[in-house]
């Protein structure tokens, strides 16, 4: 078979091969910790399956337009627009079948050879394999050890020149847990107003996981509504992964085009799905703050294990559910530790590599489990590494 030369550019997310060889593993039987999968290991609040339900029995089984129903983006509008203190238009809102297609539809819509898009690395694989899978060029803003996973500003305002269209920011950041700063945020936008065909595409899907202070985003400043794509969705706030719903505001400008997308691409997003929508955003919100309590006690578990454990260190996540610990001095490379951590010691992770190079030399811990598997995982992590010869 002979394949289209782009194909060659398309990465992948690794958290899911991962996935695949350890339940190999449990099929012969052998136990194994899941800290590889990014998902709440919560349910689905009730009220929200049922709002499903209802609508399933009242006819929400056909096609419905494009960029979703229009009372569930009204909805997602009142919801995006008070949780930033922004006006939102409702007809500027588009709901896909998950977050992903959010990514795609915008940097193919923006990016093309001779473009350059400014990426985080360590950061989610998706963004670096869309940008290279439309033939623009990745750029990565690292995000280093040393400063706990924040940017350095000033070489990220010498990345950007006349051809940079595009800057994806995440915050809170997968893999890393670190949280921009408003005065970070502030920063970055006054580069970007300094460049009049430059956008930045803004994923806030763990928005709502944030263990201190409080969500800010870079929408909500003077000049950049119109300038900035917000991405979000529903699978980590309400553990909502295998419903596939994520959602977008999009510039005016750019709404059409990516309708247009959605169109050629996916159609439109499950309807009965979408109608849970509403009761997700605006019915009761305690399950949201509860699952978020119990990750702040499950990182404090397994950053602690993590540091008692020879050769690695951790810094403490400011948001998500994830710790992105550097594991160097255990000798072993962080393709080398997610392999050997799997066959060896029964634990799932996922290597630093698969979020970029800069990211060589660390390891992904989900800690979206409870915490007797915590404390399970660092005990059999603790024993391995200590009989690395």
């Amino acid at each position: 078979m002979v394949l289209a030369h782009r194909m060659a550019n398309l990465g992948t997310e690794s958290a899911f091969t991962v996935l695949a060889r350890a339940r190999e593993l449990e099929a012969q039987g052998k136990e194994v910790i899941h800290l590889e999968i990014g998902e709440p290991d919560f349910a689905t609040p009730k009220h929200i399956r049922d709002a499903a339900v209802r609508a399933l029995e009242q006819g929400y089984t056909h096609y419905v337009p494009a960029p979703g129903l229009s009372e569930v983006r009204q909805s997602i509008a009142r919801h995006a627009g008070q949780r930033r203190g922004i006006e939102v238009n409702w007809r500027q809102v588009v709901v896909t079948p998950g977050a992903k297609p959010i990514m795609f539809f915008t940097i193919l819509a923006l990016a093309q050879r001779g473009v350059e898009v400014i990426y985080p690395d360590p950061g989610f694989p998706i963004y670096e394999s869309m940008i290279r899978f439309c033939g623009a060029r990745a750029v990565p803003m690292p995000l280093l050890g040393e400063n706990d996973y924040h940017p350095d500003l000033k070489e990220l305002a010498k990345k950007i020149t006349d051809r940079t269209r595009l800057i994806i920011l995440n915050s809170p950041n997968n893999p890393c847990g670190s949280v921009l700063s408003k005065e970070e945020i502030s920063a970055i936008a006054v580069m970007i107003r300094r460049h009049p065909n430059l956008y930045v595409l803004t994923d806030e899907v763990y928005k709502d996981i944030l263990y201190e202070g409080s969500h800010y985003s870079i929408a909500s400043l003077p000049g950049m509504r119109d300038r900035t794509i917000i991405l979000d969705g529903l699978s980590k706030s309400y553990a909502m992964t295998g419903w596939r719903l994520g959602y977008s505001v999009f510039p005016e400008a750019l709404t059409d085009h990516i309708v247009r997308l959605a169109v050629n691409s996916v159609s439109c997003a499950t309807a009965f799905s979408q109608r849970a929508i509403i009761d997700a955003l605006e019915g009761p919100q305690e399950s949201v703050a509860a699952m978020k309590d119990e990750f702040q006690r499950r990182r404090q578990v397994i950053v602690e294990g993590l540091r008692s454990i020879p050769g690695i260190s951790c810094p403490m996540p400011e948001g998500a559910f994830y710790a992105f610990a550097n594991v160097a001095k255990t000798g072993l490379s962080s393709d080398e530790f997610e392999r050997r951590a799997l066959n060896e010691a029964g634990v799932a992770l996922l290597s630093g590599k698969s979020f970029g190079r800069y990211g060589a030399g660390y390891v992904r811990f989900s800690y979206a489990n409870s915490v007797e598997n915590l404390q399970k995982a660092v005990g059999r992590l603790k024993s391995f590494v200590e009989g690395i010869g």
